[in-house]
């Protein structure tokens, strides 16, 4: 009987049934959150895809918000994409629904299918960087790529 997949590995197992070149970085001061992985990679905050876990109220489904990593979600504007509440997840609820710790929550290879959105301040990069699934590791790819790997719609979830 074979092992399950890491959380790493379901990740690259994502990027290449996209057909993504998989190219995760991995950093030993850590990624876990959207500063500290910038700091590392070099780039600005708005270009690190975070997602953002929170927890439908009426359906207990996992929502997933990938969102610039300047930006805070604006939970009632995801109430109103979704058509229904929303809560913060806390952390058995985020490894449960997805398989993955806070700090290292990737926009793809969940072990249960997320509701999801993109945060539309991500188009304007050319390039964005999202966890790989641990708190050390990212990848590259373009916000076209996040929007066909997650197949997730584009909303304005930005808190103001």
């Amino acid at each position: 009987m074979s092992q399950p997949l890491t959380s790493r590995q379901r990740v690259e197992a994502a990027l290449e049934a996209a057909d993504i070149a998989v190219d995760i970085r991995t950093f030993p001061a850590g990624t876990r959150t959207a500063a500290d992985a910038a700091a590392a990679i070099g780039c600005q905050v708005a270009e690190i895809a975070k997602s953002i876990v929170l927890r439908a109220t009426e359906s207990d489904r996992v929502v997933v918000i990938v969102t610039s990593g300047s930006n805070r979600v604006d939970e009632a504007k995801v109430c109103q994409h979704l058509g229904e509440p929303v809560a913060r997840a806390d952390a058995d609820f985020v490894r449960s629904k997805t398989g993955f710790a806070i700090g290292g929550v990737a926009p793809v290879g969940h072990i249960e299918a997320p509701l999801m959105l993109i945060d539309r301040d991500l188009l304007q990069f050319d390039h964005i960087w999202a966890a790989a699934g641990t708190g050390d590791s990212v990848f590259r790819l373009t916000p076209t790529q996040l929007q066909t790997l997650t197949a997730a719609a584009v909303a304005d979830v930005k808190q103001e």
